[in-house]
């Protein structure tokens, strides 16, 4: 992906990256055989984020800043 994604399309991805699981809480227990699927579908939508000069970190705060808490340390 050569070219940046529109504002609305971009804004789109960050509220649904704000609804998917982190990578952390995936597990085969909660997924089943899906796991591994789940985990590769969070890296490419994180991967994403970045080739937009988006950090994924700072979209919960970006997208919903009122139930964000400050900082993620």
């Amino acid at each position: 992906m050569s070219e940046q994604m529109n504002g609305d399309v971009l804004k789109a991805l960050k509220i649904a990256f704000t609804y998917m699981p982190k990578a952390i809480e995936v597990t085969q227990y909660e997924y089943g055989d899906r796991y591994q699927a789940v985990l590769a579908h969070i890296e490419t939508v994180r991967e994403t984020l970045l080739l937009n000069d988006v950090d994924p970190e700072e979209v919960y705060g970006e997208v919903d800043p009122d139930n964000t808490p400050n900082s993620s340390y």
